[in-house]
């Protein structure tokens, strides 16, 4: 089958001019630098990276407070991606050199463990994530107050994905002509969630899987509607993603969180575009019970992730790309995770690609 996608996603480019589609999710980005695709499209078929990784998103002043609560003696409990990542001054993995208890969980339920093991010490973990992981950190804080757990906290910076599109089709600098839409995501917020890239905008769009066939798949759907001239959010996904979603994971979601205007890197303050604890879970919200006092230092250096995670720029027009910027001396956020676009393209050999 793949050989047959190849070859229909070849016969419906042909004719129609230079197209470019964006890949929504960091993990697809991965995917597709992994199993050579963009070798094998078409050479008027481009694909570009969006902002579809958390942890690139994050901006410098969450990392500052992170690393403000860290040297305070908190246990800062996070997923190790963000250990690296820069805030304007540090790292979190430089505030742990330099004696703060910071630690690595695999899940937010651990923390509670960590809260559990540690009474006389409080515990903040790093809720960093899209829809995907938001339920969970959402089923720690219900299990957290169930179980009487008090100096277990949370320092939110939960994204949601389809104000982000918004922003990048409301922008000017965004040229894109499709997108891939993240599967993970959809999962949890429905096939319909994005229905506004087609009734409102009129860009073709298609939720894919993971697999090398199932990209192509999405492809195919993308190129077919602007063959046919019919604009749809096709759910190339059926086998996980329905059209209403996650309903039980968006409950437990809109239980303890509530929409907010929240910063994205590269894109500023996008409104509706986050998450943050209702009133009734204030108590677990560290911002809330001990404000970080933070000065926030503007870094002046001339990384351009935000430009790549708008699509703008490819990293390696980036003028520390690979050399002073690298996986183990990272200067932007977009080289830190391992779903980053530049750590992508510097693992897989962006530079002998097709972009």
């Amino acid at each position: 089958m793949t050989d047959a996608l190849i070859k229909k996603i070849a016969r419906l480019a042909e004719g129609k001019g230079e197209l470019r589609f964006m890949e929504v999710c960091g993990t697809h980005t991965v995917a597709i630098f992994r199993s050579g695709i963009r070798q094998i499209l078409p050479a008027n078929v481009e694909l570009v990276s969006g902002p579809g990784c958390p942890v690139c998103v994050t901006g410098d002043e969450y990392i500052d407070k992170a690393i403000a609560y860290a040297q305070r003696g908190f246990i800062v409990a996070t997923f190790g991606d963000m250990l690296k990542v820069p805030g304007s001054r540090s790292s979190l993995a430089q505030a742990q050199a330099e004696g703060a208890d910071v630690r690595i969980v695999y899940s937010p339920l651990d923390s509670i463990r960590l809260a559990q093991e540690n009474p006389r010490r409080r515990v903040i973990f790093l809720a960093v994530g899209f829809e995907t992981t938001a339920p969970t950190a959402a089923a720690t804080v219900l299990a957290a107050k169930a179980q009487g757990v008090t100096n277990l906290f949370m320092l939110s910076a939960q994204k949601l994905v389809p104000p982000a599109l918004r922003f990048l089709l409301n922008d000017a600098t965004t040229k894109v002509d499709g997108f891939l839409l993240p599967g993970h995501v959809a999962v949890v917020i429905g096939a319909d969630a994005f229905s506004f890239l087609a009734t409102e905008f009129k860009v073709p769009s298609a939720i894919g899987g993971f697999e090398s066939e199932e990209i192509l798949l999405a492809l195919t759907s993308l190129l077919e509607q602007l063959d046919g001239g019919e604009v749809e959010v096709a759910n190339d996904y059926r086998a996980v993603v329905k059209a209403e979603g996650n309903v039980a994971a968006q409950r437990i979601l809109s239980q303890v969180y509530e929409v907010a205007d929240v910063e994205w890197r590269g894109m500023g303050i996008i409104p509706a575009s986050g998450l943050k604890m209702r009133e009734e879970f204030a108590a677990f919200d560290i911002e809330r019970v001990e404000p970080a006092q933070i000065e926030h230092v503007g870094k002046k250096t001339a990384c351009r992730c935000g430009e790549v995670l708008r699509g703008v720029v490819k990293p390696a027009e980036c003028p520390l790309f690979g050399k002073a910027c690298t996986p183990l001396h990272a200067v932007g956020a977009c080289m830190v995770s391992v779903e980053g676009v530049c750590a992508a393209w510097y693992k897989y050999g962006g530079n002998n690609f097709k972009w």
